[in-house]
């Protein structure tokens, strides 16, 4: 598998990761703004894609929104990237994740990975809450993943 990166020097690459992404999550069709990508190829197709968007450099805080299509997409070089970007690379101190209450899959993810969590009734409409999902960088560098 193979990370490729989109972003201003890569537009087309940013587009199609952000399409896949966006075509993956319900309620996501409008897409974001103002964004940056990483993809995950695998026999020459896209598998995987994680936006980084809604960053706020003042407060140090960036929102991702990811999917995948392969469950084997969240490997230790994925996971450094993922990480490594808004940590290390653009100096963030948490990721923001939303999440539907009824994806179980990604709720069982971030929980495993050491995000808190916010429920909040009907963020995402009348009838069905969102969970905020935060996790700082102390949190990230304590993980077992980052661990030799």
């Amino acid at each position: 598998m193979t990370l490729v990166w989109g972003g201003e020097h890569a537009p087309e690459i940013n587009q199609a990761v952000a399409s896949f992404v966006a075509s993956q999550i319900p309620g996501c069709e409008r897409g974001w703004e103002n964004f940056t990508t990483l993809g995950l190829i695998d026999d020459e197709r896209l598998v995987a894609g994680v936006v980084f968007h809604n960053y706020a450099p003042e407060a140090g805080v960036i929102e991702l929104s990811s999917a995948s299509i392969c469950r084997r997409w969240l490997t230790r070089p994925m996971l450094k990237a993922m990480f490594g970007y808004p940590f290390d690379q653009i100096g963030c101190q948490m990721v923001v994740l939303r999440v539907s209450e009824r994806n179980t899959c990604m709720i069982a993810i971030a929980e495993r990975f050491g995000f808190k969590s916010y429920r909040i009734p009907r963020l995402r409409g009348r009838d069905e809450a969102e969970i905020l999902f935060t996790l700082t960088d102390d949190d990230w560098r304590a993980h077992p993943v980052n661990r030799r």
